[in-house]
């Protein structure tokens, strides 16, 4: 960690922290950095102003198309585990997108470690929306997200659900801390202190432009560190809800991680740039840029979706129809889908729904793959192309 940069910082300071090397088992003494509360009014620069409208108009384009189908939250299901996979890919933890849609089809013992954390994050998003407009992003709130994040897995301690009560630092796994390159605040009143401060502040969001607030919220939040595990993705997670709990999304149909998921050093550096410069219109601008190309690659992204669509349903149209035609339809939301599920989904019997997939292999509709669970998956290949992450 850079010490003389940090001591400089104009809207931080370094702490004492001390505890015990995990591995060597040796006590250390260091250094931490301790965030300032968010200010209450920030001077935003033209760029960060202009940069932050233009992506408040990406979102609201973007949900506005998801508003207009009669079911959103078809189209809704494969954005979500997007997110999921590329969050998680910006945490180091690496899975195909088909292996992210195969795993809503396994039970959890049969899938990988990455599909498990992945899997988790989806779980998280679909808790986290069912209320998002009545509830505050709160400590208790939080914890429940990250719980359900490290469920099953390295991070999931006897402190899951509750913030850091021991000292974490950031940097490559298994180096002295001093190798760091960032030490998070200490455990303790500061941290707690520094959240609720954080909380607050988020229920303050109208005094700047939306994507501004989330950018600041995202630092701060990133910054502190609040938990063992799981930050980068809680926090990502929590820049989609403010902007439902702003009623400016109304489905959590925006990505945001792919962005900074090909961008993965610059995101880090730029949050500690800001940690060390103090300039906020920089990483808004960065931020802000993030939003507006996904929120606008997401557009673009369901337009070709509804056109697949159009085009499968005519192709199953001209030899099919009845419930194969309806799940034709469903298939830009199940890319990866079963016998199981398409019953469920047209709402016939088991046999039923056999002959309308073994149909759709004969037409060329859907493919089977092998699967790591009982039961045989098929893909819809035309679908997932275009959901491949970009």
């Amino acid at each position: 960690m850079d010490i003389e940069a940090l001591r400089q910082s104009p809207i931080g300071r370094l702490v004492p922290a001390s505890g015990t090397d995990p591995q060597t088992k040796k006590e250390w003494s260091y250094w931490a950095y301790l965030p300032d509360d968010l200010p209450l009014s920030l001077a935003l620069s033209t760029p960060a102003i202009n940069a932050s409208t233009k992506a408040g108009i990406a979102i609201a384009r973007l949900d506005e198309a998801v508003a207009q189908l009669p079911t959103p939250e078809i189209i809704v299901r494969p954005i979500i585990r997007r997110e999921a996979r590329s969050t998680s890919a910006l945490e180091g933890t690496y899975a195909s997108f088909e292996e992210v849609l195969e795993a809503d089809f396994l039970e959890v013992g049969q899938m990988s470690d990455e599909q498990r954390e992945i899997w988790n994050y989806v779980e998280a998003t679909q808790h986290a929306v069912q209320d998002i407009t009545e509830r505050r992003i709160t400590r208790s709130f939080l914890g429940e997200l990250q719980k359900i994040i490290v469920q099953g897995t390295t991070g999931d301690t006897a402190d899951a659900g509750d913030i850091r009560p021991h000292q974490v630092a950031i940097g490559a796994r298994y180096r002295p801390i001093e190798e760091a390159r960032f030490v998070p605040c200490p455990p303790g009143d500061q941290l707690a202190a520094g959240l609720a401060a954080w909380s607050q502040w988020i229920a303050d969001y109208d005094r700047l432009p939306l994507v501004a607030s989330m950018a600041l919220a995202h630092y701060q939040f990133e910054t502190l560190h609040p938990f063992g595990d799981g930050n980068g993705r809680v926090g990502r997670l929590v820049a989609i809800l403010q902007a439902m709990q702003a009623k400016e999304l109304r489905w959590a149909a925006l990505n945001i991680a792919p962005y900074f998921e090909a961008r993965r050093t610059e995101y880090q550096q730029q949050l500690l740039n800001l940690t060390i410069t103090g300039d906020f219109n920089t990483w808004i601008s960065f931020f802000a840029t993030g939003v507006d190309t996904e929120a606008r690659q997401g557009l673009e992204q369901i337009r070709n979706l509804l056109s697949i669509r159009e085009d499968l349903v005519a192709r199953v149209r001209a030899k099919r129809k009845g419930a194969a035609v309806e799940v034709a339809e469903y298939l830009i939301g199940y890319p990866v889908i079963d016998v199981k599920t398409v019953a469920t989904l047209t709402n016939i019997t088991g046999q039923a729904a056999n002959l309308v997939v073994k149909n759709l292999v004969e037409d060329g509709i859907l493919t089977p793959v092998r699967s790591k669970g009982p039961r045989m998956l098929f893909t819809c290949t035309d679908v997932l192309s275009a959901l491949v992450p970009m």
